[in-house]
């Protein structure tokens, strides 16, 4: 190989190389979710704090048939919404995406949130602290705390 070709084959190999680094982590474990975080306690029931009708979301994040769940219930009304995926960082976020066969809307969700999401779409999670996590997605968005045990 000539000089120009191993310069060639270095410089390929960077640029693969920081591809891969930039390329999201996509996680469907509860392990590789904690690992991602850096948190191994980290919790997965958080209980939303901007409510303004009294009547919190819960979420709870688990796992189901090789994916993650998010399952979100309104308080003393029932499921709202809750699908299934691959959790992938988006910078200093994390994301989570669903298709229309992946999300199921529940009894507690309005119309509004049923013509948002109903061909499917995506959440959002910012951690704001160690103990405070932004949840977002079309037209809606709640700031939560882990919910007491």
């Amino acid at each position: 190989m000539s000089p120009r070709q191993i310069l060639f084959v270095l410089w390929f190999l960077a640029l693969a190389g920081v591809e891969a680094m930039a390329a999201p982590a996509c996680v469907t474990s509860i392990d590789e979710l904690r690992k991602v975080l850096g948190d191994q306690r980290a919790s997965l029931q958080w209980e939303e704090t901007s409510m303004d009708d009294g009547k919190p979301l819960v979420v709870s994040i688990f796992e189901s048939k090789g994916a993650l769940v998010l399952e979100f219930v309104k308080t003393k009304e029932g499921l709202w919404a809750e699908g299934s995926g691959a959790i992938c960082g988006a910078g200093a976020n994390f994301e989570i995406s669903f298709d229309k066969n992946q999300l199921r809307m529940g009894p507690a969700s309005g119309w509004l949130l049923r013509s948002l999401l109903g061909q499917g779409g995506k959440f959002t999670l910012t951690r704001l602290s160690a103990d405070q996590l932004r949840i977002a997605t079309s037209g809606w968005s709640g700031t939560f705390v882990p919910k007491p045990k």
